[in-house]
């Protein structure tokens, strides 16, 4: 009888470990949480949001822009702002109205509008705006909204118990760059550093096509572990998207 109680509760736990497990190698499954005509928001992950803007062009058209939302413990860091204050207005009252998060800064990822367009609202709500060195200076030489701290090669900074980075690995897409790393989930946000598969070149007037690559390279040494990647433009996906860009600019 003994040795049958003891079979049983090994089983039992031998089921209980294999539930936890599976439940830690689940997918998480994207969905979309918000959407109005220019704005969506979709959870990516259990603490990561992307938001879709978009930005009229002449060469383009109308162009959807990616940004990510980070959180942790009820604050929230974000790279990118959506591509104008209307739509960062929408962003910011989806945050703090729906989620209840504090939002703890912007990080805008390079000068160019589907980064720092919607600027001037995250500061009318007060929250803090960080930005490399060289994105502060195109911004306040193009007479953009100007982001409020700057750094120079790399950025880390609490949201709830977790950290994340913002980083400077050399010029791509334009001169100030730079990629948003959430370790606790594997995200990268690269911005427009990195193109969704089967992209073109896309805007080059600001970039340094021969050092592109070898930038992404060095983005890709630094985070083998990522999961999930997330482009300027389109579509999110792995670390393929790395791989992708670099043979794009290798041509």
């Amino acid at each position: 009888m003994k040795n049958l109680i003891k079979t049983f509760l090994v089983m039992l736990l031998l089921c209980g470990a294999l539930v936890v497990n599976a439940q830690k190698n689940e997918i998480f499954k994207p969905k979309v949480v918000y959407q109005s005509d220019d704005l969506i928001i979709t959870q990516v992950s259990k603490s990561a949001y992307e938001h879709v803007s978009y930005l009229q062009t002449q060469e383009f058209g109308k162009v959807p822009c990616n940004g990510l939302v980070v959180s942790d413990g009820k604050e929230a860091i974000i790279f990118d702002t959506p591509t104008n204050n209307k739509s960062s207005e929408e962003l910011i009252k989806w945050i703090t109205n729906k989620l209840h998060f504090r939002i703890k800064a912007i990080i805008p990822t390079h000068f160019h509008d589907d980064c720092l367009g919607g600027l001037k609202a995250f500061h009318d709500h007060h929250i803090p705006s960080y930005a490399n060195f060289k994105t502060i200076a195109f911004a306040r030489e193009k007479g953009f909204v100007v982001p409020q701290n700057g750094f120079k090669d790399a950025l880390k900074l609490k949201v709830g118990k977790q950290t994340i980075t913002a980083k400077f690995f050399g010029e791509g897409h334009t001169k100030d760059n730079v990629v948003g790393y959430f370790p606790s989930e594997n995200i990268l946000f690269g911005g427009c550093l990195i193109k969704e598969l089967d992209a073109t070149k896309g805007y080059l007037g600001d970039a340094n096509v021969e050092a592109w690559a070898n930038t992404v390279e060095k983005v890709k040494k630094e985070y083998p572990n990522v999961k999930l990647v997330i482009p300027g433009h389109g579509e999110r996906g792995n670390s393929k998207l790395l791989d992708y860009t670099i043979s794009l600019f290798r041509k």
